[in-house]
């Protein structure tokens, strides 16, 4: 089983990524009146923020992750770019945690 920390990287670098992805998406494909490709995306997006808040929860309580920490990661992830700038930040804390 992958690390649940480098995991939580991953999934905080994907829902980072979905967000600009559909809103350009929503933006190009509403002209046409498609909404498909808007609700496909959409449904990608808030399915990575619900695992990515499952994993602070996670990294709060097996990690014993500070509450600061995890706030900082959950309100950086309702700001757009916010979690790109985070990114260099994770292989400290990562590094930093010892897992049972």
């Amino acid at each position: 089983m992958p690390n649940p920390l480098q995991l939580l990287r991953l999934v905080a670098f994907l829902e980072a990524i979905s967000w600009p992805v559909l809103i350009s998406v929503s933006l190009t494909v509403d002209r046409v009146n498609n909404r498909m490709p808007i609700r496909v995306f959409g449904m990608i997006h808030g399915a990575l923020f619900l695992v990515l808040v499952w994993l602070l929860i996670r990294a709060r309580f097996e990690a014993q992750w500070p509450k600061g920490r995890v706030w900082l990661l959950f309100v950086a992830s309702l700001v757009p770019f916010w979690p790109f700038f985070l990114d260099r930040r994770f292989p400290g804390w990562i590094a930093q945690t010892k897992l049972p």
